[in-house]
């Protein structure tokens, strides 16, 4: 297997799963973690290692060590491996999907902005979501027909109790304090704007092609997708929090080894349902419209981005980045998207007008 973000959470729990079955990492690149860099390559020995920036190439202990975007289509092209974990994070990743695409090689996919602003490049690529939400659609869809609707489901995020006129006020330390799951920052931010949710819902329209697909709040986080029939049965995934179970289900080509503690139902406090407030998430107004026009998500992740990063570093406020992200749809229109290219093109011209 080669790991692109071997240093970030995706990365890390993959390493500790692909230790339960000896599986041998031939590659892994990160960003600017070099010191954990380092014990990977230590533990794991990999015949390839790229990293982020040229000057912290002497900091690496490897001889073969790539740098940049070039150094991770080299390794893709030099790797004899057919599968890539790709857990870099935002529009960065998008790059090596594609390469992967191109040589026929299996995507165990965390970076759903690959799908997000270039679904429709990547139809035909062999893509192992490793999404809880995806993972869960994939298993529930497997011998299922007559399917009427998907649902996956949110927490809500860290503003979930929290009352909407309390938003103008709140910091980015208090956005990172998820409930339920352990994540980066960026995602952590996306989840308290439930962004992540309507990058979710697009990602599961490539991925499945169906457009009628929902999202409810269910803070537990304990069930993960719903598959509704047209003759109104419907079937839920179940498992506790743990994106291990999902990261297992796209690396393994077999499932009978225990990743996560089972399900005591009778313990098991009971589960609600709710839907979610755009008047409290607005972004997820957009959400209709997206799957309507899916090239949007072009605008609205290049927006999301450099906003959440501005939150991120005190620049703007918790609620400016769903009113850029709508000025931003408001300023482009619907972007046609001819080639690949384009995606690239418009991503640009987002970043540049919101900057």
């Amino acid at each position: 297997m080669i790991i692109f973000g071997s240093t970030g959470s995706i990365g890390v729990n993959a390493l500790e799963l692909a230790k339960l079955k000896n599986m041998k990492i031939s590659a892994l690149a990160c960003g600017e973690n070099i010191k954990l860099l380092n014990k990977q390559i230590e533990q794991f020995k990999p015949d390839f290692v790229c990293i982020k920036n040229s000057k912290d190439k002497p900091l690496v202990k490897h001889k073969r060590v790539f740098v940049g975007q070039e150094g991770l289509e080299k390794i893709l092209t030099e790797c004899e491996d057919e599968l890539l974990l790709n857990a870099i994070v935002g529009f960065a990743g998008l790059r090596s999907s594609l390469k992967a695409k191109e040589l026929g090689k299996n995507i165990a996919l965390a970076n759903k902005e690959s799908l997000v602003v270039a679904g429709e490049f990547l139809k035909g690529a062999k893509i192992i979501p490793i999404d809880s939400e995806h993972s869960a659609l994939k298993f529930l869809l497997q011998k299922h027909k007559n399917v009427k609707k998907l649902y996956i489901t949110a927490s809500g995020g860290a503003f979930w109790k929290s009352k909407i006129k309390d938003l103008q006020k709140v910091s980015a330390k208090d956005a990172l304090k998820h409930p339920t799951w352990q994540m980066g920052a960026k995602i952590t931010i996306d989840s308290a704007t439930m962004a992540n949710k309507l990058f979710e819902i697009i990602e599961a329209y490539h991925l499945y092609g169906f457009k009628e697909i929902d999202a409810l709040i269910e803070p537990k986080s304990i069930i993960h997708a719903l598959c509704e029939f047209k003759d109104g049965g419907v079937s839920a995934y179940f498992s506790y929090a743990d994106m291990k179970l999902a990261i297992s289900q796209a690396i393994f080509k077999t499932h009978n080894t225990k990743i996560l503690e089972y399900i005591d139902f009778v313990k098991l406090s009971s589960l609600k349902f709710y839907k979610i407030s755009e008047r409290k998430y607005p972004i997820f107004k957009l959400k209709n419209e997206l799957l309507k026009y899916p090239s949007l998500g072009v605008l609205i992740n290049a927006a999301n981005e450099v906003l959440v990063q501005k939150f991120l570093q005190g620049k703007c406020e918790f609620l400016d980045i769903s009113d850029g992200i709508f000025k931003a749809i408001d300023y482009f229109g619907v972007p046609k998207l001819k080639d690949v290219l384009a995606v690239f093109e418009y991503d640009i011209k987002v970043r540049e007008y919101l900057r």
